[in-house]
């Protein structure tokens, strides 16, 4: 590996074309790192994660006391058989506080489920964090081709417009043909077909940069291939990405997730018990006579505690149906931990070998131009002295472009591969690329409301 940075360092230095410098020069790290801060499809994923955290919260709940107020009032009238009428009304007020004491284990699973789930989502979102940063990488590297395809192309132009110059005027002078100013005008004219086609791509892939980082590119250079963090052999990154990638790791709390289930779902057939206590004060004017005389009846003040125990006998076949729904959905999610690990190994392999290839391919690359800009000086010197035509020129031309833009192409090709390989690994990540932005701490927003017990405004964090 280290004889793969050394090249790749050698290839960004010798680059012939270098993108326009501008004063306040981007760096692939400063995308990255605006990427991380800005883009939108992180930030909603954020607040997923701050969503799933109202899960433990929520699960919480069910061992908590539940508390209750009530009012009533009723208004009796009518008519005793034989007897006067009679019309009263009764009013009460009450509050119950009912407190479950045990159901079954189903709340702590249920609590450990949720814990695992917002584990999962903490992982899902780091997998997205990757996304985005190797988004941003891409991005950086596709601005850095484009410039300079686009650079290449308008130099290819002008040569070849000194390439119909010369024709002309080799022409007028009785050296030329009509043809070969005819075969300069058709080169220049596609050239700059060409460099129309550059310059459209280029402002494609800023606005794809755009919408990525968040921001228009500026002063963006060649960057080199990613070296921080880069394991050093296949089998070690391999080995890595199927250890730390964060998606492994979001299936394997998924599997916890989907074991405390299991548990919650056994709970429904064990007893249950809860206690209720009420206060309540009742007003009435109804009177009660003895015969002779009518008295009103009293308010009264009651308080009660029950306490209940209920012994889940069949409750309809639902309980084992949910039960055994459980246990598929724990198998489904441990083969899916298999299914990420092998997705992450083909992932590792091939960044890997596009890396190598994107070496190769510079070497070659650099060859080439070399014998293609040997080739160009000696074709013009033989032309010149009317061993060649100006078709062989045009035709050694080409060769010194194709050379040019696959070198390009093959250093793009080198910096997304290698952070390809970085985000296979899971290794991709603000802390390793040493950003300079603030890292978001998705476990503020949680400690700040595992154990809430009430309040409607949502919790800011940084």
């Amino acid at each position: 590996m280290s004889i793969f940075r050394r090249t790749m360092f050698a290839a960004m230095a010798s680059c012939m074309i270098l993108a326009p410098g501008l004063a306040s020069a981007e760096t692939i790290f400063d995308a990255m790192a605006k990427a991380y801060r800005n883009n939108p499809d992180l930030n909603s994923v954020r607040a997923q994660l701050r969503a799933t955290d109202e899960n433990v919260t929520i699960a919480k709940a069910a061992m908590r006391p539940q508390i209750g107020a009530s009012a009533t009032a009723n208004s009796v009238g009518g008519y005793i058989k034989g007897g006067d009428g009679f019309d009263y009304q009764t009013e009460s007020i009450g509050i119950t506080i009912t407190q479950q004491i045990f159901d079954g284990f189903q709340t702590l699973y249920n609590v450990k489920a949720a814990e695992s789930g917002v584990a999962s989502s903490r992982e899902q979102l780091r997998a997205e964090e990757i996304s985005i940063l190797l988004a941003a990488a891409q991005a950086y590297a596709d601005v850095a081709r484009e410039q300079q395809i686009v650079a290449i192309r308008r130099k290819n132009l002008s040569f070849l417009q000194e390439q119909l110059n010369a024709a002309n005027a080799r022409l007028q002078v009785g050296e030329g043909t009509r043809t070969d100013v005819s075969q300069a005008q058709a080169q220049l004219a596609a050239a700059q077909a060409l460099l129309t086609g550059a310059v459209a791509s280029l402002k494609q892939s800023e606005a794809v940069y755009v919408q990525v980082v968040g921001t228009a590119p500026t002063g963006v250079k060649q960057p080199a291939p990613a070296s921080r963090a880069l394991p050093p052999t296949l089998d070690v990154a391999v080995q890595t990405g199927i250890r730390e990638h964060p998606a492994v790791l979001s299936a394997l709390y998924a599997v916890d997730a989907a074991g405390y289930q299991v548990k919650s779902a056994e709970g429904s057939l064990l007893p249950g018990v809860v206690i209720q206590g009420n206060v309540s004060r009742n007003w009435t004017n109804e009177t009660t006579s003895n015969g002779f005389f009518s008295t009103p009846s009293p308010d009264t003040d009651v308080a009660t505690i029950t306490a209940r125990l209920n012994v889940p006998i069949y409750q309809g076949g639902a309980e084992y149906g949910n039960i055994r729904k459980a246990k598929e959905t724990l198998g489904a999610q441990r083969m899916q931990v298999d299914s990420v690990r092998a997705a992450i190994q083909q992932q590792v392999t091939g960044a890997y070998a596009q890396m190598e290839a994107a070496e190769a391919g510079i070497r070659a690359a650099r060859q080439q131009i070399s014998a293609s800009n040997q080739a160009l000086q000696g074709v013009i010197e033989e032309r010149n002295v009317g061993q060649k035509t100006t078709l062989d020129v045009l035709n050694a031309q080409q060769a010194v472009l194709e050379a040019q833009e696959s070198l390009v192409a093959y250093q793009r090709n080198a910096v997304v591969a290698s952070y390809s390989l970085l985000a296979a690994t899971g290794k991709l990540t603000v802390k390793s690329q040493d950003l300079q932005v603030a890292e978001y701490r998705a476990e503020a927003h949680y400690e700040a409301v595992k154990d809430m017990w009430f309040g409607l405004r949502t919790v800011d964090v940084p």
